[in-house]
Protein backbone atom coordinates (compact mmCIF):
# COMPACT_ATOMS: atom_id res chain seq x y z
CA UNK A 1 0.00 0.00 0.00
CA UNK A 2 1.47 3.22 -1.06
CA UNK A 3 1.08 6.55 -2.62
CA UNK A 4 3.68 8.09 -4.68
CA UNK A 5 3.55 11.95 -5.28
CA UNK A 6 5.38 12.50 -8.62
CA UNK A 7 5.02 16.24 -10.34
CA UNK A 8 6.82 19.12 -12.02
CA UNK A 9 8.85 19.60 -9.23
CA UNK A 10 7.42 16.81 -7.10
CA UNK A 11 7.35 13.59 -6.01
CA UNK A 12 6.61 10.32 -4.45
CA UNK A 13 5.17 9.80 -1.18
CA UNK A 14 5.79 6.05 -0.36
CA UNK A 15 5.77 6.39 3.57
CA UNK A 16 2.01 7.48 3.94
CA UNK A 17 -0.62 4.59 4.09
CA UNK A 18 -3.12 5.04 1.03
CA UNK A 19 -4.56 2.63 -1.69
CA UNK A 20 -3.17 3.83 -5.17
CA UNK A 21 -4.98 3.71 -8.20
CA UNK A 22 -3.88 0.78 -10.86
CA UNK A 23 -3.67 -2.46 -8.59
CA UNK A 24 -0.35 -3.22 -9.40
CA UNK A 25 1.48 -6.27 -8.51
CA UNK A 26 4.39 -4.44 -7.19
CA UNK A 27 3.64 -3.25 -3.98
CA UNK A 28 6.60 -1.81 -2.16
CA UNK A 29 6.23 -1.80 1.94
CA UNK A 30 6.28 1.97 2.72
CA UNK A 31 9.85 3.28 3.25
CA UNK A 32 9.82 4.64 6.97
CA UNK A 33 12.72 6.99 6.66
CA UNK A 34 10.94 9.80 8.94
CA UNK A 35 8.14 10.44 10.82
CA UNK A 36 5.20 10.38 8.40
CA UNK A 37 2.18 13.01 9.33
CA UNK A 38 -1.09 11.29 9.21
CA UNK A 39 -2.85 11.85 6.08
CA UNK A 40 -5.44 15.21 6.20
CA UNK A 41 -3.57 16.04 9.28
CA UNK A 42 -1.92 19.80 9.93
CA UNK A 43 1.69 19.08 12.22
CA UNK A 44 2.58 22.10 14.41
CA UNK A 45 6.05 22.87 13.74
CA UNK A 46 8.28 24.14 16.19
CA UNK A 47 11.30 25.48 14.94
CA UNK A 48 13.04 26.42 17.30
CA UNK A 49 13.26 23.25 19.10
CA UNK A 50 16.48 21.44 19.82
CA UNK A 51 17.51 19.47 16.00
CA UNK A 52 15.97 22.70 14.34
CA UNK A 53 19.43 24.91 13.82
CA UNK A 54 20.34 26.07 10.45
CA UNK A 55 23.01 24.00 11.23
CA UNK A 56 21.14 20.73 11.95
CA UNK A 57 18.83 21.00 9.74
CA UNK A 58 21.62 21.43 6.46
CA UNK A 59 23.29 18.30 8.18
CA UNK A 60 20.05 16.53 8.26
CA UNK A 61 19.46 17.11 4.50
CA UNK A 62 22.86 16.33 3.70
CA UNK A 63 22.54 13.14 5.16
CA UNK A 64 19.07 12.22 3.89
CA UNK A 65 20.58 12.96 -0.09
CA UNK A 66 23.92 10.74 0.59
CA UNK A 67 21.46 7.74 1.60
CA UNK A 68 18.31 8.67 -1.03
CA UNK A 69 19.68 10.62 -3.68
CA UNK A 70 19.12 8.62 -7.26
CA UNK A 71 22.65 10.34 -8.76
CA UNK A 72 24.77 9.89 -5.37
CA UNK A 73 27.85 9.81 -7.92
CA UNK A 74 26.28 13.76 -8.94
CA UNK A 75 26.33 14.67 -5.39
CA UNK A 76 28.62 17.76 -4.06
CA UNK A 77 29.19 16.67 -0.49
CA UNK A 78 32.26 18.83 -0.51
CA UNK A 79 30.87 22.28 -0.91
CA UNK A 80 30.66 24.01 2.82
CA UNK A 81 27.65 24.40 4.46
CA UNK A 82 28.76 27.60 5.84
CA UNK A 83 28.52 29.47 3.13
CA UNK A 84 25.09 28.90 2.74
CA UNK A 85 22.19 31.09 4.69
CA UNK A 86 19.43 28.80 3.81
CA UNK A 87 18.62 24.78 3.76
CA UNK A 88 17.46 25.71 0.17
CA UNK A 89 20.16 26.99 -1.35
CA UNK A 90 22.60 24.67 0.52
CA UNK A 91 20.50 21.65 -0.97
CA UNK A 92 20.81 23.78 -4.74
CA UNK A 93 24.68 23.59 -3.87
CA UNK A 94 24.69 19.75 -3.44
CA UNK A 95 22.57 18.58 -6.36
CA UNK A 96 24.29 21.46 -8.62
CA UNK A 97 26.60 18.41 -11.04
CA UNK A 98 23.15 16.97 -11.72
CA UNK A 99 21.65 19.93 -12.55
CA UNK A 100 24.48 21.17 -14.59
CA UNK A 101 23.49 17.46 -16.81
CA UNK A 102 19.87 18.24 -16.82
CA UNK A 103 18.75 15.46 -14.57
CA UNK A 104 17.74 17.63 -11.27
CA UNK A 105 16.07 20.61 -13.02
CA UNK A 106 15.41 21.97 -9.72
CA UNK A 107 13.15 18.85 -9.12
CA UNK A 108 15.07 18.40 -5.29
CA UNK A 109 13.92 20.74 -2.94
CA UNK A 110 12.80 21.49 0.72
CA UNK A 111 8.85 22.08 1.08
CA UNK A 112 6.89 22.87 4.22
CA UNK A 113 5.17 19.58 5.63
CA UNK A 114 1.77 21.70 6.10
CA UNK A 115 1.39 23.54 2.97
CA UNK A 116 2.32 20.03 0.93
CA UNK A 117 -0.47 18.05 2.90
CA UNK A 118 -2.85 21.19 2.93
CA UNK A 119 -2.87 21.07 -1.08
CA UNK A 120 -2.22 17.26 -2.04
CA UNK A 121 -5.54 16.37 0.27
CA UNK A 122 -7.74 18.89 -1.06
CA UNK A 123 -5.65 21.04 -3.33
CA UNK A 124 -6.19 23.95 -0.69
CA UNK A 125 -4.07 27.12 -1.67
CA UNK A 126 -4.51 30.98 -1.56
CA UNK A 127 -4.13 33.01 -4.59
CA UNK A 128 -6.70 34.84 -7.00
CA UNK A 129 -7.41 31.40 -8.54
CA UNK A 130 -5.40 32.06 -12.13
CA UNK A 131 -2.92 30.45 -14.00
CA UNK A 132 -0.54 32.91 -16.50
CA UNK A 133 1.45 32.64 -19.06
CA UNK A 134 3.61 35.47 -20.22
CA UNK A 135 4.87 36.29 -24.22
CA UNK A 136 8.37 36.63 -24.71
CA UNK A 137 8.81 38.70 -27.31
CA UNK A 138 6.05 40.85 -26.71
CA UNK A 139 6.39 41.07 -22.87
CA UNK A 140 2.43 40.62 -22.08
CA UNK A 141 0.61 38.30 -19.82
CA UNK A 142 -2.43 36.48 -20.24
CA UNK A 143 -4.69 34.09 -17.94
CA UNK A 144 -4.72 30.91 -19.73
CA UNK A 145 -7.34 29.39 -17.18
CA UNK A 146 -9.32 30.46 -14.12
CA UNK A 147 -11.00 27.90 -11.54
CA UNK A 148 -14.09 27.85 -10.19
CA UNK A 149 -15.20 29.73 -7.10
CA UNK A 150 -12.22 32.22 -7.06
CA UNK A 151 -12.13 35.72 -6.68
CA UNK A 152 -10.38 36.54 -10.24
CA UNK A 153 -13.33 34.54 -12.17
CA UNK A 154 -16.10 36.12 -9.96
CA UNK A 155 -14.52 39.65 -11.17
CA UNK A 156 -14.72 38.45 -15.05
CA UNK A 157 -10.80 37.15 -15.38
CA UNK A 158 -11.43 34.18 -17.55
CA UNK A 159 -8.98 32.10 -20.29
CA UNK A 160 -7.57 34.85 -22.37
CA UNK A 161 -7.92 37.74 -20.62
CA UNK A 162 -4.86 40.07 -20.96
CA UNK A 163 -3.38 41.37 -17.89
CA UNK A 164 -2.21 45.14 -18.52
CA UNK A 165 -0.83 46.68 -15.17
CA UNK A 166 -0.73 45.62 -11.85
CA UNK A 167 -0.84 47.57 -8.61
CA UNK A 168 -1.69 48.13 -5.00
CA UNK A 169 -3.62 50.69 -5.83
CA UNK A 170 -5.62 52.36 -9.05
CA UNK A 171 -2.44 55.23 -8.42
CA UNK A 172 0.23 53.36 -8.72
CA UNK A 173 -0.43 50.76 -11.40
CA UNK A 174 2.44 49.19 -13.54
CA UNK A 175 2.05 48.73 -17.04
CA UNK A 176 3.78 45.10 -17.44
CA UNK A 177 5.06 46.11 -20.29
CA UNK A 178 7.41 47.86 -18.22
CA UNK A 179 7.69 45.43 -15.64
CA UNK A 180 8.57 42.55 -18.16
CA UNK A 181 11.49 45.20 -19.67
CA UNK A 182 12.54 45.87 -16.13
CA UNK A 183 12.85 43.05 -14.17
CA UNK A 184 11.68 40.05 -16.34
CA UNK A 185 9.11 37.32 -15.57
CA UNK A 186 9.79 37.51 -11.60
CA UNK A 187 9.24 41.30 -11.74
CA UNK A 188 5.41 40.67 -12.71
CA UNK A 189 5.43 37.59 -10.27
CA UNK A 190 6.58 40.11 -7.51
CA UNK A 191 4.12 42.80 -8.47
CA UNK A 192 1.27 40.35 -8.09
CA UNK A 193 1.86 39.73 -4.48
CA UNK A 194 2.99 37.09 -2.00
CA UNK A 195 0.49 33.70 -1.65
CA UNK A 196 -1.00 34.74 1.36
CA UNK A 197 -5.12 35.07 2.09
CA UNK A 198 -6.19 38.59 1.70
CA UNK A 199 -3.17 40.12 -0.36
CA UNK A 200 -5.32 42.64 -2.81
CA UNK A 201 -4.06 43.70 -6.38
CA UNK A 202 -5.98 46.06 -8.44
CA UNK A 203 -5.47 44.83 -11.76
CA UNK A 204 -5.90 46.32 -15.35
CA UNK A 205 -7.41 43.94 -18.07
CA UNK A 206 -8.16 43.43 -21.50
CA UNK A 207 -11.08 40.97 -22.20
CA UNK A 208 -11.87 41.27 -26.19
CA UNK A 209 -9.91 44.45 -26.54
CA UNK A 210 -12.50 46.14 -23.56
CA UNK A 211 -10.34 47.50 -20.89
CA UNK A 212 -11.01 47.71 -17.27
CA UNK A 213 -9.59 47.96 -13.71
CA UNK A 214 -10.56 45.55 -11.30
CA UNK A 215 -9.83 45.03 -7.49
CA UNK A 216 -9.02 41.15 -6.73
CA UNK A 217 -7.71 39.67 -3.36
CA UNK A 218 -6.15 36.35 -2.72
CA UNK A 219 -8.57 34.17 -1.10
CA UNK A 220 -8.49 30.37 0.23
CA UNK A 221 -9.72 28.38 -2.48
CA UNK A 222 -9.79 24.54 -3.08
CA UNK A 223 -8.89 23.65 -6.77
CA UNK A 224 -11.00 21.20 -8.40
CA UNK A 225 -8.81 19.33 -10.77
CA UNK A 226 -11.83 18.48 -13.27
CA UNK A 227 -13.40 21.96 -14.21
CA UNK A 228 -16.64 21.77 -14.17
CA UNK A 229 -17.28 24.09 -17.20
CA UNK A 230 -15.37 21.98 -19.47
CA UNK A 231 -13.13 19.74 -17.46
CA UNK A 232 -14.89 16.16 -19.32
CA UNK A 233 -17.44 16.48 -22.07
CA UNK A 234 -17.91 14.40 -25.43
CA UNK A 235 -17.31 15.75 -28.61
CA UNK A 236 -18.67 15.29 -32.10
CA UNK A 237 -16.00 13.88 -34.35
CA UNK A 238 -17.77 13.83 -37.64
CA UNK A 239 -19.90 11.60 -36.27
CA UNK A 240 -17.74 9.74 -34.19
CA UNK A 241 -18.27 10.45 -30.24
CA UNK A 242 -14.81 11.50 -28.71
CA UNK A 243 -14.49 11.72 -24.97
CA UNK A 244 -12.47 14.73 -23.65
CA UNK A 245 -10.98 14.93 -20.25
CA UNK A 246 -9.05 18.01 -19.15
CA UNK A 247 -7.32 17.24 -16.31
CA UNK A 248 -5.51 19.90 -13.87
CA UNK A 249 -3.57 18.29 -11.15
CA UNK A 250 -3.05 14.74 -10.15
CA UNK A 251 -4.23 14.89 -6.36
CA UNK A 252 -6.97 12.71 -4.43
CA UNK A 253 -9.96 14.72 -5.22
CA UNK A 254 -9.58 13.75 -8.78
CA UNK A 255 -10.32 10.26 -8.06
CA UNK A 256 -14.07 10.55 -8.62
CA UNK A 257 -14.23 12.89 -11.16
CA UNK A 258 -12.14 10.78 -12.80
CA UNK A 259 -14.34 7.98 -12.34
CA UNK A 260 -17.68 9.58 -13.45
CA UNK A 261 -16.27 11.13 -16.28
CA UNK A 262 -15.01 7.19 -17.61
CA UNK A 263 -18.38 6.29 -16.53
CA UNK A 264 -20.22 8.04 -18.84
CA UNK A 265 -17.87 7.70 -21.52
CA UNK A 266 -18.70 3.88 -20.96
CA UNK A 267 -22.11 4.48 -20.87
CA UNK A 268 -21.98 6.18 -24.63
CA UNK A 269 -19.64 3.34 -26.07
CA UNK A 270 -16.56 5.98 -26.75
CA UNK A 271 -13.33 4.23 -27.72
CA UNK A 272 -11.69 7.61 -28.71
CA UNK A 273 -10.24 10.20 -26.35
CA UNK A 274 -8.54 13.75 -26.11
CA UNK A 275 -6.87 13.35 -22.54
CA UNK A 276 -5.92 17.48 -22.50
CA UNK A 277 -2.49 17.59 -19.81
CA UNK A 278 -1.15 20.56 -21.63
CA UNK A 279 -0.43 22.51 -18.07
CA UNK A 280 -0.40 19.54 -15.67
CA UNK A 281 2.69 19.40 -14.05
CA UNK A 282 1.88 15.79 -12.09
CA UNK A 283 0.78 15.04 -8.53
CA UNK A 284 0.19 11.67 -7.28
CA UNK A 285 1.41 8.49 -9.27
CA UNK A 286 -1.81 6.45 -8.03
CA UNK A 287 -4.18 9.15 -9.63
CA UNK A 288 -2.08 8.44 -13.12
CA UNK A 289 -2.38 4.53 -12.55
CA UNK A 290 -5.49 5.25 -11.98
CA UNK A 291 -6.26 7.15 -14.88
CA UNK A 292 -4.36 4.84 -16.98
CA UNK A 293 -6.82 2.20 -15.99
CA UNK A 294 -9.81 3.66 -16.42
CA UNK A 295 -8.27 3.77 -20.35
CA UNK A 296 -7.72 -0.10 -20.28
CA UNK A 297 -10.13 -2.10 -19.46
CA UNK A 298 -8.79 -4.75 -22.18
CA UNK A 299 -5.04 -4.27 -20.25
CA UNK A 300 -5.81 -5.64 -16.57
CA UNK A 301 -2.69 -7.21 -15.37
CA UNK A 302 -0.19 -5.72 -17.85
CA UNK A 303 2.59 -3.34 -16.75
CA UNK A 304 1.72 0.13 -16.67
CA UNK A 305 5.35 1.37 -15.29
CA UNK A 306 8.22 0.49 -13.43
CA UNK A 307 9.78 2.05 -10.90
CA UNK A 308 13.66 2.06 -10.59
CA UNK A 309 15.49 3.37 -7.29
CA UNK A 310 19.18 3.78 -7.41
CA UNK A 311 21.07 0.48 -6.64
CA UNK A 312 21.76 0.28 -3.12
CA UNK A 313 18.09 1.04 -2.73
CA UNK A 314 16.71 -1.85 -5.20
CA UNK A 315 14.30 -3.65 -3.09
CA UNK A 316 11.91 -0.31 -3.14
CA UNK A 317 12.09 -0.78 -6.50
CA UNK A 318 8.35 -1.79 -7.96
CA UNK A 319 6.05 -3.19 -10.65
CA UNK A 320 2.62 -1.10 -11.48
CA UNK A 321 0.07 -3.07 -13.66
CA UNK A 322 -3.25 -1.95 -15.33
CA UNK A 323 -5.86 -2.74 -12.42
CA UNK A 324 -9.17 -3.33 -13.43
CA UNK A 325 -11.75 -0.70 -12.74
CA UNK A 326 -15.76 -0.75 -12.98
CA UNK A 327 -16.19 2.91 -15.17
CA UNK A 328 -13.35 1.82 -17.19
CA UNK A 329 -13.42 1.99 -21.28
CA UNK A 330 -11.03 0.18 -23.66
CA UNK A 331 -9.75 3.00 -25.74
CA UNK A 332 -8.60 2.26 -29.03
CA UNK A 333 -7.05 5.75 -30.04
CA UNK A 334 -5.79 8.40 -27.54
CA UNK A 335 -4.55 11.94 -28.46
CA UNK A 336 -2.41 13.55 -25.16
CA UNK A 337 -2.40 17.25 -25.55
CA UNK A 338 1.12 18.67 -23.86
CA UNK A 339 3.69 21.26 -23.91
CA UNK A 340 6.36 22.23 -21.86
CA UNK A 341 3.69 22.68 -18.52
CA UNK A 342 3.65 18.68 -19.03
CA UNK A 343 5.69 17.18 -16.56
CA UNK A 344 5.88 13.91 -14.64
CA UNK A 345 2.40 12.15 -13.76
CA UNK A 346 1.36 13.31 -16.65
CA UNK A 347 4.63 12.15 -18.82
CA UNK A 348 4.21 9.23 -16.89
CA UNK A 349 0.50 8.50 -18.31
CA UNK A 350 1.53 9.30 -21.85
CA UNK A 351 4.60 7.07 -21.64
CA UNK A 352 2.85 3.89 -19.84
CA UNK A 353 0.48 3.77 -23.29
CA UNK A 354 3.24 4.01 -26.05
CA UNK A 355 3.90 0.29 -26.43
CA UNK A 356 0.47 -0.50 -26.42
CA UNK A 357 -1.35 2.09 -28.67
CA UNK A 358 1.92 2.74 -30.81
CA UNK A 359 0.41 5.04 -34.38
CA UNK A 360 -2.97 4.89 -32.08
CA UNK A 361 -2.22 7.85 -30.04
CA UNK A 362 -0.24 10.77 -30.59
CA UNK A 363 1.24 13.66 -28.97
CA UNK A 364 -0.87 17.07 -29.96
CA UNK A 365 0.74 20.28 -29.29
CA UNK A 366 4.36 21.10 -27.94
CA UNK A 367 7.39 18.76 -26.53
CA UNK A 368 6.70 17.82 -23.33
CA UNK A 369 8.97 19.13 -20.27
CA UNK A 370 11.00 15.75 -19.63
CA UNK A 371 11.17 14.27 -16.44
CA UNK A 372 10.94 10.81 -15.88
CA UNK A 373 12.05 10.92 -12.40
CA UNK A 374 10.28 11.63 -9.08
CA UNK A 375 11.09 12.19 -5.32
CA UNK A 376 10.37 10.66 -2.40
CA UNK A 377 8.75 12.10 0.82
CA UNK A 378 11.49 12.63 4.11
CA UNK A 379 10.09 14.57 6.93
CA UNK A 380 11.93 16.15 9.78
CA UNK A 381 8.55 16.62 11.44
CA UNK A 382 9.44 19.10 13.96
CA UNK A 383 10.82 21.57 12.10
CA UNK A 384 7.89 21.29 9.08
CA UNK A 385 10.85 20.44 6.82
CA UNK A 386 10.02 17.79 3.82
CA UNK A 387 12.71 17.21 1.93
CA UNK A 388 11.83 16.24 -1.57
CA UNK A 389 15.30 14.48 -2.82
CA UNK A 390 14.88 12.62 -6.72
CA UNK A 391 15.06 8.89 -5.83
CA UNK A 392 14.19 6.86 -8.29
CA UNK A 393 13.48 6.67 -11.98
CA UNK A 394 10.06 5.82 -14.09
CA UNK A 395 10.06 3.58 -17.10
CA UNK A 396 7.19 2.22 -19.25
CA UNK A 397 6.60 -1.65 -19.89
CA UNK A 398 9.63 -1.69 -22.83
CA UNK A 399 11.46 -0.26 -20.12
CA UNK A 400 11.65 3.09 -21.90
CA UNK A 401 12.40 6.15 -19.67
CA UNK A 402 15.02 9.14 -19.60
CA UNK A 403 12.92 11.56 -21.77
CA UNK A 404 14.59 14.75 -20.25
CA UNK A 405 14.28 16.41 -23.25
CA UNK A 406 11.07 15.55 -23.50
CA UNK A 407 8.17 12.97 -25.14
CA UNK A 408 8.46 14.42 -28.78
CA UNK A 409 11.02 12.04 -29.40
CA UNK A 410 9.46 9.03 -28.04
CA UNK A 411 6.03 8.92 -29.14
CA UNK A 412 5.53 7.68 -32.10
CA UNK A 413 2.81 10.34 -33.88
CA UNK A 414 3.36 13.96 -32.69
CA UNK A 415 1.14 16.75 -33.95
CA UNK A 416 2.49 20.27 -33.77
CA UNK A 417 -0.50 22.49 -32.32
CA UNK A 418 -0.83 26.24 -30.49
CA UNK A 419 -2.62 27.14 -27.30
CA UNK A 420 -5.34 29.16 -28.55
CA UNK A 421 -6.38 31.19 -25.16
CA UNK A 422 -8.64 33.45 -27.53
CA UNK A 423 -11.52 29.94 -27.38
CA UNK A 424 -12.37 28.05 -23.90
CA UNK A 425 -10.32 24.44 -23.26
CA UNK A 426 -12.34 21.68 -24.72
CA UNK A 427 -13.81 23.88 -27.61
CA UNK A 428 -13.57 22.01 -31.10
CA UNK A 429 -12.41 24.98 -32.44
CA UNK A 430 -9.59 25.35 -30.24
CA UNK A 431 -6.23 24.62 -32.03
CA UNK A 432 -4.62 21.98 -29.94
CA UNK A 433 -8.08 20.47 -29.71
CA UNK A 434 -8.74 20.95 -33.24
CA UNK A 435 -5.41 19.11 -34.03
CA UNK A 436 -6.32 16.19 -31.60
CA UNK A 437 -9.74 15.74 -33.52
CA UNK A 438 -7.71 15.60 -36.84
CA UNK A 439 -5.46 13.11 -34.99
CA UNK A 440 -8.39 11.07 -34.16
CA UNK A 441 -10.13 11.24 -37.52
CA UNK A 442 -7.25 9.92 -39.43
CA UNK A 443 -6.47 13.74 -40.79
CA UNK A 444 -2.18 14.47 -40.80
CA UNK A 445 -0.46 16.89 -39.24
CA UNK A 446 2.52 18.33 -38.87
CA UNK A 447 5.64 16.58 -36.44
CA UNK A 448 6.48 18.37 -33.17
CA UNK A 449 9.97 19.37 -32.89
CA UNK A 450 11.92 16.86 -30.77
CA UNK A 451 15.48 19.26 -30.54
CA UNK A 452 14.46 19.98 -26.86
CA UNK A 453 12.39 21.73 -24.40
CA UNK A 454 9.69 24.34 -26.61
CA UNK A 455 7.53 27.13 -24.85
CA UNK A 456 4.05 27.15 -24.62
CA UNK A 457 3.06 28.27 -28.21
CA UNK A 458 5.37 28.54 -31.14
CA UNK A 459 8.24 29.58 -28.86
CA UNK A 460 6.85 32.53 -27.62
CA UNK A 461 4.67 32.32 -24.74
CA UNK A 462 5.84 30.40 -21.25
CA UNK A 463 3.95 29.32 -18.20
CA UNK A 464 4.64 32.54 -15.76
CA UNK A 465 6.08 30.44 -12.70
CA UNK A 466 8.37 32.07 -9.73
CA UNK A 467 11.92 31.36 -8.75
CA UNK A 468 10.54 29.85 -5.58
CA UNK A 469 6.73 29.03 -5.92
CA UNK A 470 5.12 27.51 -3.27
CA UNK A 471 3.75 24.13 -3.35
CA UNK A 472 0.41 25.12 -5.34
CA UNK A 473 2.72 26.65 -8.13
CA UNK A 474 4.97 23.66 -8.47
CA UNK A 475 2.15 21.32 -8.76
CA UNK A 476 -0.01 23.71 -10.88
CA UNK A 477 2.27 25.61 -12.57
CA UNK A 478 1.37 29.22 -13.44
CA UNK A 479 -1.02 29.53 -10.88
CA UNK A 480 -1.81 32.90 -8.72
Amino acid sequence: MRVRRFPLMVSLVAMLAACGGGGGSGGSTPIAVAPAPTPGATPTPTPTTAGCSLGERKQWALSQLQEWYLFPELLDSSVNPNNYSTVSDYIDALVAPARAQSKDRFFTHLASIAEENAFFNSGSSAGFGVRLSYDTTANRVFVVEAFEGTSALGAGIDRGTEILAIGTSSGNLQTVSSLMQSGGAQAVVNALGPSTAGTTRVLRISNAGVVSDVTVTKTDYTLTPVSSRYGAKVLDNGGTKVGYLNLRTFIDTADPALRNAFASFKAQGISQVIVDLRYNGGGLVSISELFGDLMAAGRVGQVFSYTTFRPSKANENSQDNFGSQSQAIAATKIAFIGTTGTASASELLINAFTPYLNTNMALVGTNTFGKPVGQIALDKASCDDRLRPIAFRTENSLHQGDYYTGLASRVPVTCSAGDDYTKPLGDPAEASVKVALDFLAGRSCSAISSGGQTTLAAGKRNILQPDHPTTAQREVPGTF
